[in-house]
């Protein structure tokens, strides 16, 4: 398998306005910073950009907006799984005319599907288009874990399955994912706490929500474990973590929101009923920023 995409891709976050409209603009800067801090990949309408609470018009001007900024800089992933066939086959075909590089297909979260629908929901949407296909594996929201053997069996049967984001948080089978079946699929580990073990386990990369607030510092700890220097990138991620700590620990998405701010990109609120972070919460990412000399407002 030719395994093009690689490294780290930021899942970026959907900044919106006081008008609660997706603000344009500020999601221009939202992908100018990563692609800047040398990030392999964006990824549009993913989970930390509140997919959720999108419509399927906003999605799509979600996904054309990034493509437009990325301007062919990085890849550009473009999450378009739906809770129907039909819907996640419309989003997929039209990502593909706008210019997407990869489409990444979470499996309807709804209705919880059983592992036979789903793969046959899986084959049909990846069907329908050209472009490389990523799995999106999170079993916290769709009620259904896409076990290894699964994974090999798609990827063999259907030619552009080429990647899958492991959001299992589950560490064994990750090491399956990364140790016996690369071959067939490269894996994208979207447990952001996971960043340095998968890629010192040799994953094909990390999809990282927290790549929005420290994306140099994640791209670097990349850059020095494929340089070979472990001891380095051991100690930068040590300086990090905290960081990712204090994010993971507090509401996810509204917490990259915070961060974002604090440093000068205003997210805006997350769409209701997902709350701004209380003022505790704040406090935490904000001195975990400055305890790393990142520049906070």
């Amino acid at each position: 398998m030719t395994n093009q995409l690689r490294g780290v891709l930021t899942a970026l976050s959907t900044p919106f306005g006081q008008d609660g409209a997706i603000d344009v603009e500020m999601l221009r800067r939202v992908v100018d910073r990563s692609i800047d801090a040398g990030v392999d990949g964006v990824v549009a309408a993913g989970s930390t950009g509140e997919v959720g609470a999108l419509s399927s018009e906003e999605r799509l001007l979600l996904i054309e907006t990034v493509i437009d900024q990325a301007k062919g800089r990085v890849p550009v992933i473009a999450q378009t799984g739906a809770t129907s066939t039909a819907e996640a086959i419309r989003l997929s075909q039209a990502a593909e005319k706008a210019g997407a590089d990869v489409l990444m297909l979470i499996t309807p979260y709804y209705e919880p599907l059983s592992l036979e629908e789903t793969v046959t929901y899986l084959k049909d949407v990846a069907g329908s288009v050209k472009l490389p296909v990523m799995l999106y594996n999170i079993p916290a929201v769709t009620g259904v874990n896409l076990d290894p053997a699964t994974v090999r069996a798609l990827a063999e049967e259907v030619p552009n399955i080429l990647y899958i984001k492991d959001s299992s948080a589950n560490w064994e089978q990750a090491l399956q994912l990364i140790h016996h079946h690369s071959d067939v699929i490269g894996t994208f580990i979207g447990w952001d706490a996971y960043i340095y073990s998968a890629l010192v386990e040799g994953s094909a990369g990390v999809m990282a929500g927290t790549a929005n607030v420290v994306p140099e510092e994640i791209v670097a700890v990349s850059r020095l474990i494929a340089e070979g220097d472990l001891n380095g990138a051991r100690e930068l991620w040590n300086s990090v973590y905290p960081v990712i700590d204090a994010l993971l620990s507090t509401p996810f998405i509204a917490s990259v929101k915070a961060g974002l701010t604090l440093q000068g990109l205003p997210a805006g609120s997350p769409r209701r009923p997902t709350a701004d972070l209380g003022p505790e919460d704040f406090t935490r990412v904000r001195d975990a920023l400055a305890a790393l000399r990142v520049k906070v407002a």
